[in-house]
């Protein structure tokens, strides 16, 4: 395999990713809405702010903490979940640090890009 195919088969690993797939449901993003405004929620509440059942709810949060984006903390019969901020930031900075390093092999830069990125290392 070339390397351009294999930075390609890591950027779509990437993108189909735990992260991105968690992020790309309109009801999980809703739920992050709602922590990030609430802040730290039990099951119930998180729920009340959805337009459906409490057992979607719970699913789509464990979504969202096998994702890295929320966290759960067990206090007898309740579960609450409130935000990952630092995981969340590790996801992303991931991320970025790995397309950095496969840009060069699968997304070029124009030729025009390349022409300024010269004049500026001249200068």
């Amino acid at each position: 395999m070339s390397t351009r195919e294999t930075a390609a088969a890591a950027c779509l690993e990437a993108i189909d990713g735990a992260f991105f797939r968690a992020l790309a449901e309109p009801a999980r993003v809703a739920i992050l809405r709602t922590l990030i405004l609430q802040g730290r929620c039990d099951v119930g509440t998180v729920a009340s702010h959805a337009p459906h059942d409490r057992s979607v709810t719970t699913r789509h949060l464990r979504v969202l903490e096998a994702a890295g984006l929320v966290r759960s903390t067990r206090e007898g019969r309740h579960t609450f979940y409130e935000l990952d901020g630092a995981g969340a930031l590790a996801q992303l900075e991931g991320l970025v640090a790995m397309f950095k390093a496969l840009a060069p092999a699968c997304c070029p830069p124009q030729p025009e890009a390349r022409r300024k990125l010269t004049l500026r290392n001249v200068r």
